[in-house]
């Protein structure tokens, strides 16, 4: 039963991994990359859609992106959207695609964008503590209950704490190398 627990709040833990692995790749270290737009949303028919969902996008050159709509009357909203989003870059419509040229960083813009890392990377830290505290309170209500013993509770507990010391280390090495990755010219 308790290898079942760990296990469960392990996968939690991966998921929070994931969620924070999505935000850094959001971050632009200053060459093209299409996920950038993956936060971005446009109204197609009703409904908040993300853009690579009514759009193809490539990337002919390291520093430009080309996003195609397959209906062409979303160039205008999917224009509006990139321009009210916070992603700093003013789209060039041609009437058929949208080009995002991507200017080289700024030294002020890696910094904001290095803050921005690490709120992302402590946002994944109190994730994965206030999931070893939901376990942690399972654990203790479990004993009450009396389906487990207080050396169970106690050997849980220490599991619970290494993998949580396990996943935030993780989150410094992938927030470590997000900066090291944006202050490089």
């Amino acid at each position: 039963m308790m290898q079942d627990f760990n296990k469960d709040y392990d996968a939690k833990m991966k998921k929070t991994m994931d969620v924070v692995a999505g935000d850094f790749s959001s971050v632009r270290a200053g060459r093209a990359n299409a996920a950038v737009l993956d936060k971005i949303t446009v109204d197609y028919y009703g409904t908040a859609t993300p853009i690579n969902q009514v759009a193809s996008i490539s990337s002919p050159d390291p520093r430009s992106l080309m996003i195609q709509p397959w209906d062409a009357t979303l160039l205008k909203p999917i224009e509006k959207a990139i321009q009210i989003s916070d992603l700093g870059i003013n789209p060039q419509n041609d009437g058929k695609v949208i080009r995002l040229l991507f200017p080289q960083l700024t030294e002020e813009r890696r910094k904001e964008l290095t803050k921005q890392v690490r709120k992302y990377a402590e946002n994944g830290k109190v994730a994965v503590r206030n999931i070893r505290r939901d376990a942690m309170e399972k654990l203790k209500a479990a004993e009450k209950k009396g389906e487990i013993t207080e050396d169970d509770r106690k050997d849980c507990e220490k599991e619970l704490q290494e993998l949580t010391d396990k996943y935030c280390k993780q989150l410094d090495d992938m927030a470590a190398k997000k900066d090291k990755e944006l202050m490089a010219v």
